[in-house]
């Protein structure tokens, strides 16, 4: 099962589409839930994404700094 906010928007689409067509009063409620709590967990997995990328940058950063200073200190005992 894919867990990408675009699944979770697909689900709660479809939740909404179910609770607009619903006759029943309480299945329209319960699909209005369910779309609600698909649109949470579509927008958790979206922040949790960009804190993703967020964080792979700033490994990134930290790698290359610390690539820079490896290079620098070896520099000074090759001479």
């Amino acid at each position: 099962m894919s867990q990408t906010h675009e699944f979770y928007e697909e689900r709660a689409r479809h939740a909404q589409a179910e609770a607009d067509k619903a006759a029943l009063d309480n299945v329209r409620e319960r699909e209005l839930r369910s779309a609600k709590a698909w649109r949470e967990m579509a927008d958790r997995a979206r922040l949790i994404e960009a804190e993703r990328i967020k964080a792979e940058a700033v490994r990134a950063e930290r790698r290359a700094a610390e690539r820079e200073a490896a290079a620098q200190a070896v520099e000074p005992a090759d001479l």
